[in-house]
């Protein structure tokens, strides 16, 4: 499986859309239009100390805000042409660990804002990625969440345990619509859940993210 040339693919198809939709097109990302998600991705990867508001927030994060904000200000067109490039030399051969999550989630972030959408299919390898990296990251996307026994199941029966004790909860789903819920998007993923009342209102309202 090829992570980086998965990577490629969803920037270059997000791109496409990008380019379709224009610059005030929303997208799922809260206060973000199609602008503010390409300057995002621009300065992720090409301006690293503006960057690390993502990382750490505080005080960066409100850098990282107003050099968005004015990324998102600048010629659509030119933004869109360098997420095409790809990441700067030194990060490429890092691109797929570090982008295929990234570019699939916000790709579905505009396609999934954008009137009537389905889920998509023949990506059978990129759900197979995506699900890897969905196994190491979940006990951090939901480790804000209160006493939670959580199982990720795909529906071919594959399944992920994070946590030993607690109120039990299930998300069943594809890979990415997993990793839709567990980034927030809960609302535009398609997941069956089931369980503890309890812990089920927590998956759906408790606080879960980076």
């Amino acid at each position: 499986m090829n992570a980086q040339h998965w990577a490629q693919i969803e920037r270059q198809k997000l791109c496409d859309l990008l380019e379709a939709i224009g610059p005030e097109a929303p997208t799922l990302c809260e206060g973000w239009s199609a602008a503010h998600l390409a300057a995002h991705l621009v300065l992720r990867e090409r301006k690293p100390l503006a960057a690390l508001g993502i990382i750490f927030g505080g005080a960066f994060a409100r850098h990282t805000k107003r050099t968005t904000e004015r990324l998102a200000a600048k010629p659509f067109e030119g933004l869109i042409k360098k997420l095409r490039k790809g990441p700067p030399l030194l990060l490429k051969r890092i691109d797929g660990q570090m982008n295929v999550l990234e570019y699939t989630i916000h790709h579905e972030d505009v396609r999934r804002a954008v009137g009537e959408w389905e889920e998509r299919k023949d990506l059978d390898e990129l759900q197979e990625i995506i699900w890897k990296i969905q196994k190491r990251s979940a006990q951090l996307m939901a480790r804000k969440l209160e006493d939670i026994d959580l199982t990720l199941s795909r529906p071919s029966g594959e399944i992920a345990r994070i946590g030993e004790t607690g109120r039990q909860v299930t998300l069943v789903g594809e890979p990415i619509e997993l990793a839709m819920f567990m980034t927030g998007r809960r609302e535009k993923s398609l997941v069956e859940i089931s369980g503890d009342d309890s812990a089920i209102t927590e998956m759906r309202l408790g606080n879960l993210g980076y």
